[in-house]
């Protein structure tokens, strides 16, 4: 009979997986409550439930998060970014980004190469008449495949060979993946190349002139006493020929009117949305004011302003604040007339929003106010052409030092943990970076999330929940022999990572695939492979993988683009893994 413990930690299971697809909390406060949980329900004692903050993968992580830092901070992605963005023919500029990206994120963090790359590629394809909807998938997609490279693609990676390495002692070496990873960004790459590029839509080039292009903001606008909508109805208050443009909400005082049958009054604001040049126009036949305080401004250069397109980026310190609560105005001397947002409805002061990943700002900012949002890590500036200038010598010496330290992994005279982190304070020892840069450079969300989910994996072996769940694969597909469960394990993993944290699938299936691989006799490292591989290469969904959100929104996307473009290359990844993971890795070596 299952044991209290077992019940427990399948409570605690379910309870986090409902929390990570719903998103009702961050994902790094669910892993911290499912550590405190299992710690307080007695089922892990306090070292098991503090080894993910001790745990190499947890650290390893961190140190490559610093290793990339520097390189983004001294100017070394601009300037590989800087290649692409010169390029004038569209096939030579795909096959060209394809590469780049490749071979930049098999070794530096996907979601940092997909951040830099981002305003360089939207520019290049402005500037050349392209619609950015068919190349910024392909740049995630390639980011993702990337990562199954190298053991230091993916904080996934990492993981998978951490508790593989404590659970059965069974690791993989830094370069263990590239065989078969190349074989599968060549699929990628055909598909994309091919069946993938006819699929991704064309949601048109941008004016090339225009700063915004992202679409439909929401903005917030004041009713002065002279306004045309003064003592209409909400429903009457948008005139005719602006059909493209939707009241969303009449708020007074801070809280939308709940009778619709209410006339607007002087000092109410109007949450607009639609195209911003839309609202300019309607803005101005309504005689609305962007605020009391705030000059009004016809376009993005008057009088030394401009208008910014700048996106929330993953990891930012402005996800879940307010613009209100962190002071945005006071900090960088900027105002945010609108906020795009891809999933949901804004039906409050702007200033009241809380922020999340992917979130578009519509920044009108003096242009000396320009640089500071230009390098915030917070935000991605995507239609500033101008780009951070490449400190080559400093850009050469970080890029040197991360080689040194993967080489000197790669041929085994250090663990990876330990040349990493030698390769972190060489950084700051060179003064590369200073250690407030080096703390800044780390992603404290995704460490977090680690240290707190790892305990989960160390609850379902010990409570005996990883050999039930083994015991009832084998029950079904044990006759079918290792390559069923193999399929199996992936097309787990890569479900579960479709709707919640790829390290939070993956942590759920290793012990499960350990167990399998234990009871059925075989080498587990190829059931190890497959859970790496599925849970890093998540395309179906937009809010499956960071990069896929932050071209979401970029792009211009709808959600159903992902399912039609991804779903398939999922599905080819799939058999390719039945196929191919056998031949590199053998289930009895």
């Amino acid at each position: 009979m299952p044991s209290l413990e077992l019940w427990i930690t399948l409570a605690v299971m379910a309870a986090a997986i409902w929390l990570f697809i719903t998103e009702k909390l961050r994902v790094d406060v669910v892993a911290l409550l499912v550590m405190t949980a299992l710690l307080v329900a007695g089922v892990l004692t306090l070292p098991e439930a503090l080894s993910g903050f001790s745990n190499q993968a947890t650290v390893m992580v961190a140190a490559m998060f610093v290793l990339s830092g520097a390189l983004q901070r001294n100017g070394a992605l601009v300037a590989v970014g800087e290649l692409i963005s010169r390029i004038r023919y569209r096939w030579v500029f795909l096959l060209v980004m394809m590469g780049l990206t490749v071979s930049v994120a098999a070794f530096i963090n996907n979601t940092a190469t997909v951040a830099v790359f981002l305003p360089l590629i939207i520019a290049a394809t402005t500037a050349n008449r392209w619609a950015p909807s068919k190349f910024l998938i392909p740049l995630s997609y390639m980011a993702q495949t990337a990562g199954v490279c190298t053991l230091i693609g993916t904080s996934t990676n990492l993981l998978v060979d951490s508790m593989a390495r404590e659970s059965a002692g069974v690791g993989f070496t830094i370069f263990e993946f590239a065989p078969l990873g190349i074989i599968f960004v060549a699929i990628a790459a055909v598909y994309l190349l091919t069946v993938g590029w006819w699929l991704l839509p064309d949601r048109g080039t941008p004016d090339s002139d225009e700063s915004h292009h992202i679409g439909r903001y929401v903005a917030e606008l004041v009713v002065p006493e002279e306004a045309t909508v003064v003592g209409k109805r909400a429903n009457l208050a948008v005139p005719e020929g602006f059909d493209s443009v939707d009241l969303v909400e009449v708020l007074r005082r801070g809280t939308p009117v709940a009778d619709p049958q209410a006339a607007i009054e002087a000092g109410d604001r109007l949450l607009l949305r639609g195209e911003w040049k839309h609202i300019q126009a309607a803005r101005k036949a309504m005689k609305l004011a962007f605020d009391r305080n705030t000059r009004d401004i016809d376009d993005g250069a008057r009088d030394g302003r401009m208008l910014m397109e700048a996106m929330v980026s993953p990891g930012s310190h402005l996800v879940g604040h307010t613009l209100a609560g962190m002071r945005f105005g006071h900090t960088y001397r900027a105002r945010v007339h609108g906020i795009h947002r891809r999933r949901l409805t804004i039906r409050q002061p702007l200033d009241r929003v809380q922020l999340a990943v992917g979130d578009v700002l519509l920044i009108d900012a003096p242009a000396n106010a320009v640089e500071a949002l230009r390098v915030d890590r917070g935000l991605i500036v995507l239609d500033e052409r101008e780009q951070p200038k490449v400190d080559v010598p400093r850009a050469v010496a970080s890029a040197a030092i991360m080689a040194v330290a993967i080489g000197i992994a790669a041929l085994g005279w250090l663990p990876i943990v330990a040349s990493a982190l030698l390769g972190c304070l060489a950084l700051v020892v060179f003064r590369l970076l200073d250690p407030d840069e080096a703390y800044a450079a780390i992603d404290w969300r995704v460490i977090l999330l680690l240290a707190g989910i790892i305990p989960l994996g160390i609850a379902l072996q010990k409570t005996g929940g990883a050999a039930m769940a083994a015991d009832a694969i084998l029950g079904v597909l044990g006759p079918y022999g290792p390559l069923a469960t193999l399929a199996a394990i992936y097309l787990m993993t890569a479900l579960l990572t479709e709707f919640m944290s790829n390290n939070a699938s993956a942590v759920l299936v290793v012990p499960i695939a350990l167990a399998t691989a234990a009871s059925m006799g075989i080498d587990p490292k190829p059931l190890l492979i497959a859970v790496a591989f599925a849970a890093s290469t998540s395309f179906a969904t937009p809010i499956s993988y960071q990069t896929n959100t932050m071209v979401y929104t970029a792009g211009g996307y709808r959600f159903s683009d992902f399912v039609r473009v991804g779903m398939p290359l999922n599905v080819i990844f799939w058999i390719a893994a039945i196929l191919l993971i056998p031949r590199f890795f053998p289930f009895h070596p």
